[in-house]
C-alpha cells in the first residue's frame, strides 16, 4: 500500500515539475514578445498622426 503511494506522491511531483517549467517558459516568452511589440510602437511613434 505504501509503495502504491509513494508513487503516486513521485508521479504527481515529476508532473508538477513538468508545468512549472512549461509555465516559466511560456511566461519568459510572452514577455519578450511585449517587449518587442513596445520597442516597435516607440520606433514608429513619430509617424503616428492623430
Amino acid at each position: 500500500m505504501e509503495e502504491k503511494t509513494y508513487k503516486t506522491m513521485g508521479v504527481t511531483g515529476a508532473w508538477n515539475i513538468a508545468l512549472g517549467v512549461i509555465t516559466l517558459v511560456i511566461g519568459i516568452v510572452t514577455g519578450v514578445l511585449l517587449i518587442i511589440g513596445g520597442a516597435r510602437l516607440l520606433a514608429g511613434k513619430s509617424k503616428i498622426l492623430f
